[in-house]
């Protein structure tokens, strides 16, 4: 029998609120991501300087990512729904605000409201999804569907703002000091919840094998992936010398890739058990990635960067979705909200530590060297999220 057959259909509720949950989720990702296409017109029309034009992405950004948590457990305290109500109230107020802004500190106000507004979205809105469909084949197909949609909404803006961002590039002082300060952080965060006598997120949660190597194996792949976009638009504009709108067309073509690997996600889940297609779609995505350390400069050069990155983002949302599966099993309805932060937030992290850093091995090694890097890391997350996964069963 086939695993549509065993799959029960959506209800037309559960159609309306897997709809309302992701277009949630989509505006959000999309606008994380295009943020960056949209500075330079910003600080021409509002007088912004270079250094007020960094705060417009961190004015989002330290909220957006470190509310998570915390909104994820009120939500599980206080109504999951009432928060995410609460939070698209917030956004879309916000989106005005930043909108008619007629000058700096009112634009920045708006972005940091965006960035509460879509720290009370995500989790509580993941959180909903994963109580709304049960353990098994719904809750597996609504999490491709939310994977999909979610890949959609960041290609779109991540093939605008890497193409404005190849321009730039980081510097390597930049990124050794940007995360030095954030493994400090982590390091203070990690010591006050060790004695904290209620944490924000009990350690209990965290010995469990399927949060915790769920979670690493879900870093692990946003990381790659996302550095791996940067790498090649890199190189396909300054060694192949493609213009920025015939790279952003090349990844428009990942964008219906990763599509694919979204609506497949949930069957191959299915078939497989989402511990086994998350650590074997890391090493898929290694597999697929690795071929492109050896990029030449021929006409065929584009067309094999294409496929790899193209084939390399299937098991990308294959992984994805399976890290959402595993990292939510088995928790308690009454702490979705905190397992589903987990989860974005992992996300989250991933986006921000994976471009910088092999950005800066790119830089200082090339970067085809850094793509090696890139594949030899999510490989190796593979083979150690098979065994921590294998030792739990």
């Amino acid at each position: 029998m086939s695993v549509d057959a065993l799959t029960p259909p959506l209800s037309g509720r559960a159609r309306l609120t897997l709809l309302v949950l992701c277009a949630a989720q989509f505006v959000v990702t999309l606008d994380f991501s295009i943020l960056n296409v949209a500075l330079p017109v910003l600080g021409s029309d509002l007088g912004m300087g270079r250094a007020d034009l960094q705060w417009a992405v961190t004015a989002f950004a330290l909220p957006s990512g470190g509310l998570l948590l915390l909104f994820g457990r009120l939500g599980d305290r206080y109504g999951r729904r009432r928060l995410f109500l609460l939070g698209l109230r917030v956004f879309t107020a916000a989106s005005v605000l930043v909108a008619l802004a007629p000058g700096t500190a009112s634009f920045l106000t708006g972005r940091a409201l965006q960035g509460v507004g879509a720290a009370l979205i995500v989790p509580t809105g993941m959180a909903l999804l994963t109580t709304s469909f049960p353990e098994g084949p719904l809750r597996e197909r609504a999490l491709g569907i939310n994977g999909t949609v979610l890949s959609l909404g960041y290609t779109t803006g991540m093939v605008l703002a890497l193409s404005a961002a190849a321009q730039r590039g980081f510097g390597a002082a930049d990124v050794i000091l940007s995360f030095s300060a954030g493994v400090l952080l982590l390091a203070v965060f990690a010591v006050v919840e060790s004695r904290a006598a209620a944490p924000l997120v009990p350690l209990a949660m965290l010995r469990r094998r399927t949060v915790a190597w769920g979670n690493l194996g879900g870093l692990a792949t946003v990381a790659t992936m996302t550095a791996l976009i940067f790498l090649l638009t890199l190189y396909l504009q300054d060694v192949l010398g493609l213009s920025p709108f015939r790279t952003g067309l090349l990844f428009g073509v990942q964008g219906l890739f990763a599509a694919l690997g979204g609506l497949t996600a949930s069957r191959v889940v299915a078939r497989f058990g989402a511990r086994r297609v998350l650590a074997g779609s890391l090493l898929f995505q290694a597999g697929a990635t690795a071929p492109l350390a050896w990029l030449g400069t021929g006409p065929g050069a584009v067309w094999t960067a294409l496929a790899g990155a193209s084939v390399g983002v299937v098991g990308n949302l294959w992984a994805v979705v399976a890290y959402g599966v595993v990292a939510t099993s088995g928790v308690p309805d009454d702490e979705q909200g905190l397992a589903t932060g987990l989860v974005t937030s992992a996300q989250q992290l991933g986006t921000t530590v994976g471009i910088p850093l092999l950005s800066a091995a790119g830089a200082g090694w090339g970067l085809r060297p850094a793509i090696g890097v890139d594949a030899v890391v999510v490989a190796g997350v593979g083979v150690l999220v098979a065994l921590g996964l294998r030792a739990g069963d």
